[in-house]
Formats: C-alpha cells, sequence, structure tokens
C-alpha cells in the first residue's frame, strides 16, 4: 500500500530563533519513500541535517524573526500490515538484555519511575513475564487514562498521568513505558505518523501520534515490538519519525527562543497504485 503525508506547521518568532526539527521519517524507512521527502521553509532558510544519538534525522534552522512555515509532501510505502502480535515473546532478565537496551530501563524526564515502581509491582507482580505482562501494562493505562486533547499538558510526566487520569497520547505512552521500565522491561518511546487507515475516521483534526515499543525475545530473538496505550489495537501504515527515552527525546519542534505556533496541519492518507505512480513521476 502507499500512504501520502505531510504536514504544514508555522512559528511566530520574534528576532533570529534557532530551532531543531525531528520532522523527517526515521532512516531505516528511507527505503520506502515513494517521492522526495523534503521539508520547504518559507521564507527560505539555511537547513542542516544530522542524525541524532537516537537515530533521528535532525533539522537545524535559525527561524529568521516573524512568520516562519514549514511543510512537506510525499508519498511512502508500506507493508499495509498491522503492528506485529507475539503472544509467546518472552521477557529477557536484565542481566542478559544488550547494552544499548539498558538506558530504556531508567526513569527519564517525563518516565518518573522512583514514583510509580511500588503501584507497578501491586498491580503486575503476578502477571505472567513477557508479551501478557506488556498486554496487562496497555489495558491498564489504556482505562487508567482519558483522552483530551483539550487538557494537553507539556509538562505532564507520567505519576501525574496516573493521578490526574486524563491526557493524550503521548501521557498513554509515557504511562505504559513507565510501569514496563518498573517491571524490569525496556521500554522506549515513539512518535510520528498514524493515519485513519483500517479504522472509522476520527472527525478530530489530524495530528502526530505517539506511541511505545519494548524489547522482548521473540521466535526470531530480541527485538523491539510496538505497542500502543491510546488506542490498544493492532493499527496500519505506522510511520516513525523519532523514538527516545520519553518526549523530551523527540519532540517534533524545539525552539531557542520564542515561538507561537500560528498553524498546524498533518495529513495522512492512503492512496491508490495510480495516485502513488503520478507522483512518482512528477
Amino acid at each position: 500500500m502507499h500512504v501520502r503525508t505531510g504536514f504544514t506547521i508555522a512559528f511566530d518568532t520574534f528576532g533570529p530563533t534557532p530551532m531543531n526539527l525531528l520532522l523527517n521519517v526515521r532512516p531505516e524507512r528511507h527505503g520506502d519513500l515513494v517521492t522526495p521527502e523534503v521539508i520547504t521553509f518559507d521564507p527560505p532558510v539555511r537547513a542542516s541535517q544530522h542524525v541524532d544519538g537516537f537515530g533521528n534525522v535532525c533539522t537545524r534552522i535559525v527561524a529568521p524573526g516573524g512568520r516562519i512555515s514549514m511543510t512537506a509532501d510525499f508519498t511512502i510505502a508500506d507493508s499495509g500490515l498491522p503492528d506485529e502480535q507475539a503472544p509467546e515473546a518472552r521477557q529477557i532478565p536484565v542481566q542478559d538484555l544488550p547494552d544499548a537496551t539498558l538506558v530504556y530501563l531508567l526513569g527519564s524526564r517525563y518516565c518518573d519511575t522512583d514514583k510509580l515502581s511500588a503501584t507497578a509491582w501491586s498491580l503486575f507482580g503476578a502477571t505472567p513475564e513477557g508479551w501478557a505482562r506488556v498486554q496487562a501494562i496497555v489495558d491498564f493505562a489504556h482505562e487508567r487514562l482519558r483522552f483530551d486533547y483539550q487538557q494537553a499538558d507539556a509538562t505532564r510526566t507520567a505519576f501525574d498521568g496516573y493521578t490526574q487520569r486524563v491526557g493524550v497520547c503521548r501521557d498513554f505512552a509515557h504511562l505504559a513505558i513507565t510501569l514496563c521500565r518498573c517491571m524490569n522491561i525496556p521500554a522506549r518511546y515513539a512518535t510520528g505518523y498514524l493515519g485513519d487507515i483500517g479504522v472509522p475516521k476520527d472527525p478530530a483534526p489530524m495530528d502526530f501520534s505517539a506511541w511505545f515499543e519494548v524489547y522482548l525475545e521473540g521466535p526470531e530473538g530480541g527485538r523491539w515490538y510496538t505497542f500502543d496505550a491510546r488506542h490498544n489495537r493492532p493499527r496500519i501504515a505506522r510511520i516513525v519519525m523519532a523514538r527516545g527515552r520519553d518526549a523530551t527525546d523527540c519532540a517534533l519542534t524545539t525552539s531557542f527562543g520564542t515561538a507561537y505556533l500560528a498553524q498546524f496541519d498533518v495529513h495522512t492518507d492512503e492512496v491508490s497504485e495510480t495516485e502513488a505512480a503520478w507522483a512518482r513521476a512528477a
């Protein structure tokens, strides 16, 4: 299948403002691009790119002051398969985990494991280890929090979400990640495009989405598996843009100075083979 996706985001700034952007798809998906993924800026600015310590493509610019818009529109191929399910995947003892996964057992800015450790063990200590335990955590976070876009809070931690019982997709991810880490299961944050493909259309405006991944040992060895505490169901055509410890590492835009959001439009739609071929030829 093919997905046409992209965004238009605009900010108002008050003088030269450095910005870091994580608005590209992850390098692992570059081979799936049907058309080039190019971010254009209005007014034009110099942009440089590098891959950060988590493997995300980071674009650096200096907004000149006034309004700056950034736009992308591209088509990408996808398997069309839902998130993989591996109920037999087992939890790996901490001493046997790969070195690179250990950071995803620790507390982080939004994943305050120290405040939820006792709660996690009281809730999930008796659940079967592995996939079943992660699913129990996802079920709990899904039921514990009420989704409310109007109550988004950039400072809300996992413990805050647990006590306030409300949040947006990032809060669902942070709570589930934190509970997994408390149970010695490596868990990392992920964000990107997730359109209403294969599910009823959501009438709310399209947004980027957040979910999480855990490291378990499946039939082919240790690997990362996708879970989504907000939707709590396998979904089609996730297009990952960034991964990290939590939303701190995966902020899609970071400004080093005052920048007011003036426009935010995201689109993610399945397109036909014919439409994809026309886009490729354009």
